[in-house]
């Protein structure tokens, strides 16, 4: 399953966006002002009514605009909402399942942290596959130590290998994304960063200009 993905996948957290003043649709506006056309949303405590009426939202707002959308863990929600795919983690439900309920054409793609799940990922009915946390992250708590780089690079060639893109999450900022993409990620997944400077259309310019020049 061949997919292509933009350099960075820009994550709308709706809890971190409501720390720094965001709201949700609006965030994702000034994302896709920037440039992103690769949009995931995150929502671990909304209720699953407001997470729906969200997600429907910023479909519409980037399908207007050429960008995707894709949402974390709920697959029932990216489908009833009509976004282009779902990721999951080791603790949601099985690939095959999600691809059941989201469907052939749909993006689906699951977090990894050690090789061994990793190698088992490559196997399942997955779009890409992501690896981290590359630098450790304050944004969320996983459970996972920090992989780095030499995990980074190793994961590229296995996924290559498969026709597998790769997402790298987890620390990733504008001073170290580039190294990021040279050591083998087709994109990478960033959240508080994004925010760092309070002009999150501007933030997004800066990272998809450097990306671009690593690749």
């Amino acid at each position: 399953m061949n997919t292509t993905l933009d350099p960075l996948c820009a994550i709308v957290d709706v809890e971190v966006a409501a720390r720094a003043g965001w709201q949700a649709l609006d965030l994702a506006r000034a994302f896709i002002d920037g440039g992103a056309r690769f949009l995931q949303l995150r929502a671990k405590v909304l209720p699953a009514a407001a997470f729906l009426a969200t997600a429907t939202a910023l479909v519409q707002l980037a399908h207007a605009r050429g960008a995707s959308v894709i949402v974390n863990d709920r697959a029932d929600i990216a489908r009833l909402s009509g976004a282009d795919g779902v990721h999951i983690g080791q603790d949601d439900l099985p690939p095959a399942a999600v691809r059941s309920l989201v469907g052939d054409d749909a993006t689906v793609g699951l977090s990894t942290h050690t090789v061994e799940q990793l190698a088992r990922a490559l196997n399942e009915p997955v779009s890409y596959v992501a690896i981290g946390p590359v630098f450790g992250t304050r944004t969320k708590v996983t459970g996972h130590e920090r992989v780095g780089l030499d995990m980074v690079r190793e994961a590229a060639l296995r996924a290559r290998a498969r026709g597998l893109p790769l997402v790298a999450i987890g620390g990733i900022t504008l001073a170290n994304a580039s190294s990021v993409i040279q050591a083998g990620a087709h994109s990478v997944a960033v959240i508080s960063d994004l925010l760092a400077e309070g002009d999150p259309e501007h933030r997004v310019r800066a990272f998809l200009s450097n990306l671009i020049m690593s690749q």
